[in-house]
């Protein structure tokens, strides 16, 4: 049996990659930049704040959850979101380091 693609590439290179894809869409860092300006947990309905249908945001609030950007807690009938700090502190870290990179070598 082959190797995934994935298997290719060093553990930091699939982790930046992960990052990457997830933040990739607008409607996901909307969802960020809110949770982040409230520095709280949200747990009413994010519809009328971000604009677009439920189902489509609990579709991106499933995807930042996925890879741990946030974290939610169910109180009673509805689900609290807010940035999982651990994790965001380390995101940074990564994407940050992978950004410093020095890329000064010769041009085409």
């Amino acid at each position: 049996m082959g190797i995934t693609k994935s298997e290719i590439f060093t553990e930091k290179q699939n982790q930046i990659a992960t990052i990457a894809k997830v933040l990739g869409h607008p409607a996901r860092i909307a969802i960020l930049e809110f949770l982040i300006k409230l520095k709280t947990c949200v747990c009413g309905d994010l519809v009328k704040d971000i604009g677009l249908a439920q189902p489509t945001i609990s579709q991106h609030l499933k995807e930042l959850k996925k890879v741990g950007i946030i974290k939610g807690k169910i109180e009673g009938t509805s689900v609290c979101y807010c940035i999982d700090q651990e994790n965001w502190t380390h995101i940074q870290n990564i994407l940050g380091n992978f950004l410093n990179t020095n890329s000064s070598g010769n041009c085409c």
